[in-house]
């Protein structure tokens, strides 16, 4: 029987994953949608075709076998979540797409489960430039039987590689997740720092980024382009939000302090990220670390020459 997909949250990552569901994933149902703004839904309905927008949360869920949620933070996944299992959701499975702390996870995954549906983890890494391209790094965990369910629209399709933790409990995704999430806020932190110590000893920030492009093609280059080019303050909305950057780096921190660790670079960067709220607001971005460091070493936020 052919499956019906559903997808609830629209934001940065979510159009592009629901992009390449569509044109890869051998869909033989028009992909349902739903975001809290009708209008989004509707705009990435038109552009990405083979897929219709569903009225309501509970809409999308009792049309569709499979629902995939991806949404900014804990609290909209577990009011998303208490919702989406209100109706008769036996047998249906949810795949949450989130960046959540692990607890979340497992709490969210136990009331799913006592619906009598499955719920998979499978938070991704990249950017929103590869969640359009489908090269994501899909972290699964769950049911080994629900896994294997989403193992299809993963590879080759959202992603370009799995990291399997099926049989786990879900929250191990999360974990993972989180804590490969303080790679990105140390480098951002280390390629704003190297940045700003080049301008201001005078060795300037072209040369620096031509070592970056050299040494470190992938990651690291792409966040110096947009410190060189103003993108990390010029943009209406940010590719990742200083508020969502903070919520992570205060997942790990708390993770980490259980267990006896502390994450000092992490404790940094989030200080700079505090920073790039006070003065961008709404618009802060994870790269406007760049901005804070100027400001700290005399210099402005923005690098307008």
């Amino acid at each position: 029987m052919a499956l019906q997909l559903a997808w609830i949250g629209l934001g940065n990552m979510g159009r592009g994953m629901c992009k390449n569901l569509v044109r890869k994933g051998h869909l033989s149902k028009p992909l349902l949608l739903y975001n809290r703004t009708t209008s989004r839904a509707s705009d990435v309905s038109s552009e990405i075709g083979h897929s219709a927008v569903a009225t309501s949360i509970e809409d999308a869920v009792s049309k569709s076998d499979i629902i995939f949620l991806c949404l900014g933070h804990d609290i909209a996944v577990q009011d998303t979540l208490t919702q989406a299992t209100q109706g008769d959701v036996k047998g249906k499975l949810f795949v949450d797409c989130s960046t959540v702390h692990p607890e979340t996870t497992d709490k969210v995954a136990k009331a799913v489960e006592a619906k009598g549906a499955y719920f998979v983890a499978c938070p991704v890494f990249g950017a929103p430039a590869m969640a359009d391209a489908g090269q994501l790094v899909c972290v699964l965990a769950g049911l080994q039987e629900q896994v294997d369910k989403v193992k299809p629209y993963c590879e080759g399709v959202m992603g370009r590689t799995v990291i399997d933790y099926s049989g786990s409990a879900p929250g191990k995704a999360t974990l993972l997740k989180v804590i490969g999430n303080t790679f990105i806020l140390s480098m951002v932190e280390t390629i704003s720092e190297g940045h700003v110590v080049a301008e201001k000893t005078g060795l300037g920030v072209d040369g620096l980024h031509q070592f970056i492009e050299t040494m470190f093609p992938g990651p690291y280059t792409a966040y110096s382009n947009r410190m060189r080019s103003g993108d990390y303050y010029q943009r209406e909305d940010p590719l990742f939000s200083a508020t969502l950057a903070r919520k992570d780096a205060g997942h790990a921190m708390a993770l980490a302090e259980k267990a006896g660790v502390h994450m000092k670079n992490v404790q940094l960067a989030d200080e700079y990220l505090k920073d790039v709220q006070d003065h961008m607001g709404n618009k802060g971005d994870i790269a406007g670390i760049y901005g804070a460091k100027r400001v700290e070493a005399g210099l402005t936020f923005e690098n307008k020459s």
